[in-house]
């Protein structure tokens, strides 16, 4: 691999009950975060490739991470990166945006037309970030409009580091109920566009 990684963080939780009552099924969370060295702190680099070509890599690798840990099917999942404070946003951008998404879509075994939900920030280390989820094809499923909040690393990142994140989760929010399109409808829309 040609991404420099000092060290890489797992986060698995399940939820068995929330508010007033016990979840329907169990819903598992897993983040994976790579503390990666970026080649670009401290200076400005017009060509970003190299930064793209790591977020090819790291796509892979943390999406497969996270699959070890997670019991259901994917149903959700983001993407998410915090630069150390010698970096820029754009660092960032170009590991998540022109092929990450793709590879964590693929390594899943998903339609690589679906969206994945992204947040990205500058910060320094212990910073945390809020992860967006939306379903695994389909943006109009709002049960499962749902946020990982507060991921972070104590020591993570260092200036001239970069923490990239992969979010899987085998469920939606716990007790959907505002309404609007469901998983039934995805999946009946689904089976009448195979006929």
């Amino acid at each position: 691999m040609g991404v420099e990684i000092r060290k890489i963080v797992s986060q698995v939780e399940t939820i068995y009950a929330e508010g007033f009552g016990k979840v329907e099924k169990p819903i598992t969370r897993v983040v994976v975060g790579a503390v990666i060295k970026n080649p670009f702190a401290g200076k400005y680099q017009e060509d970003l490739q190299e930064l793209t070509d790591i977020g090819e890599e790291l796509g892979v690798t943390l999406t497969e991470i996270a699959l070890k840990y997670l019991p259901g099917e994917v149903e959700n999942y983001a993407k998410g990166a915090i630069i150390g404070m010698d970096g820029e946003l754009e660092h960032g951008g170009a590991i998540l945006h022109p092929r990450y998404g793709r590879t964590m879509r693929e390594t899943i075994g998903l339609p690589c037309s679906a969206l994945i939900s992204c947040n990205k920030k500058v910060a320094p280390p212990g910073a945390l970030i809020d992860l967006p989820l939306m379903f695994r094809d389909e943006a109009a499923i709002r049960s499962h409009y749902d946020t990982v909040p507060n991921f972070g690393i104590p020591d993570a990142p260092k200036a001239d580091e970069i923490v990239v994140i992969a979010v899987l989760t085998d469920g939606g929010r716990p007790h959907p109920r505002i309404g609007g399109k469901t998983l039934e409808d995805y999946a009946k829309a689904k089976a009448e566009a195979a006929k």
